[in-house]
């Protein structure tokens, strides 16, 4: 997936030297680039001779990037096209990783694909799919009932007009199957103006990518792996572009990098395992400069933490945000 960009012309790595002054001093090993998308980061490491990259992305359209990767750096980068909660499943010298590293927004080459669906000048058949799918929006638009659709809407892209635009959509899909515009449409008439500065489609849109490739859980199982995965003293690191996102990693770095007390009526009782250093209490987010050279870089949030405890099945993390996973379970309908 790789980083946000400047929508009109060129692809900027969000954060690219903020990234890099904070995983540095881990250099002289193995880094997985869990979102490679057009290579930014995974260039800037590898310009440190000492370090190699283990590349990820779902996007099958990213293997002619990764090609040209393999042949200027040989031994020292691999590309695998898988989701990146299956970071576990990659065969590698474990004890040299480093770091990982998950950017959670979308190329300039994704984004003017129009034939994946999550640009508003996209047109016909809903997509949205960004590799590896069980289903696409055409099924989740016109086939999940109107509870499943407003559900969606809400938890995945804090909607106020949920129900509305669901009601519409279940109306209008009696009528033809839905296409794009068709759902820019439906979207612009239920809301009739434009509240804010972003376009009038960009929360349902958000919502049903996120469902699509079902990007809760992937976040969250890849978060959990990415960490037993590393050895004491590796580095996660994290660039969110959404509330949702930045929530489920806040609370992953937070809530395990504290002890606390299971009850203040048993000071002695079994305490939480400190699993992680954060390195910035506050998130780190992009300057002036960054944000008038690329202006969707605005919503970028940069979270680090340093492994310091033992592996871990992370049950609590899970139930946290079980809620959210139901609403992504609702595809077993598809």
């Amino acid at each position: 997936m790789s980083a946000i960009i400047n929508s009109e012309k060129e692809h900027f790595p969000v954060l690219l030297n903020e990234l890099v002054n904070i995983i540095s001093p881990h250099y002289d090993g193995t880094f997985i680039d869990c979102t490679f998308g057009n290579g930014g980061y995974s260039k800037k490491i590898l310009e440190h001779k000492g370090n190699n990259i283990l590349a990820i992305d779902r996007d099958e359209d990213c293997k002619k990037k990764a090609l040209f990767f393999k042949k200027k750096f040989n031994k020292r980068f691999n590309f695998h096209n898988i989701k990146f909660a299956n970071l576990n499943e990659i065969k590698f010298q474990k004890n040299k990783l480093k770091g990982v590293i998950f950017d959670l927004g979308y190329s300039l080459d994704q984004i003017n694909n129009l034939s994946k669906g999550i640009s508003f000048k996209s047109t016909g058949k809903l997509n949205m799919q960004m590799g590896l799918n069980n289903f696409s929006a055409h099924q989740v638009i016109n086939e999940l009932p109107y509870e499943d659709l407003w559900k969606i809407f809400k938890y995945f892209g804090d909607e106020k007009f949920c129900k509305p635009i669901a009601k519409r959509i279940t109306f209008q899909r009696k009528i033809k199957n839905i296409k794009t515009e068709d759902l820019i449409k439906i979207i612009n008439s239920t809301k009739k103006k434009n509240f804010g500065k972003i376009n009038n489609a960009t929360k349902v849109f958000q919502s049903i990518r996120i469902f699509v490739n079902e990007e809760i859980s992937q976040l969250i199982n890849g978060l959990i792996n990415a960490y037993n995965l590393l050895p004491k003293g590796g580095i996660i690191a994290v660039i969110s572009f959404h509330s949702i996102e930045d929530k489920i990693v806040k609370f992953f770095f937070k809530e395990f990098s504290q002890h606390k007390n299971l009850s203040r009526y048993y000071p002695e009782a079994k305490k939480n395992e400190n699993k992680f250093k954060i390195l910035n209490k506050k998130p780190i987010i992009p300057g002036q400069d960054e944000i008038k050279a690329n202006p969707p870089s605005r919503s970028a949030k940069l979270r680090c933490a340093v492994k310091v405890g033992t592996n871990s099945d992370f049950i609590s993390f899970k139930n946290k945000f079980n809620y959210l996973i139901e609403i992504e379970n609702l595809s077993k309908k598809l």
